[in-house]
């Protein structure tokens, strides 16, 4: 992905709030097939970490993108955004 593609989802997504939050129980599978069926969905989604998870956000956004197979677009303190492409009507074009 190009930091120009980064920057265009990155100005969707300030319009958008979190949908899930990571709390201290971390990343559960509830929550990875949650946000993997709103990925279907929406194509880019927004999640927070909440003061009392002990992990890294960095890191959490590395394992959902990893057992998503998402894009980790930006971690910004304790919000973390994704992209990636729906299998049928996609909705989001990116530029080139």
């Amino acid at each position: 992905m190009t930091s120009k593609q980064r920057a265009y989802l990155s100005g969707l997504a300030s319009t958008i709030n979190p949908i899930f939050q990571v709390g201290k129980s971390s990343l559960t599978p509830e929550i990875v097939k949650a946000i993997d069926e709103a990925l279907e969905k929406r194509e880019l989604i927004k999640v927070s970490v909440l003061n009392n998870c002990a992990d890294d956000p960095r890191e959490i956004a590395e394992m959902i993108g990893e057992r998503t197979r998402s894009t980790v677009v930006r971690v910004i303190g304790k919000k973390m955004i994704f992209y990636r492409k729906a299998k049928k009507n996609s909705k989001i074009n990116l530029p080139n």
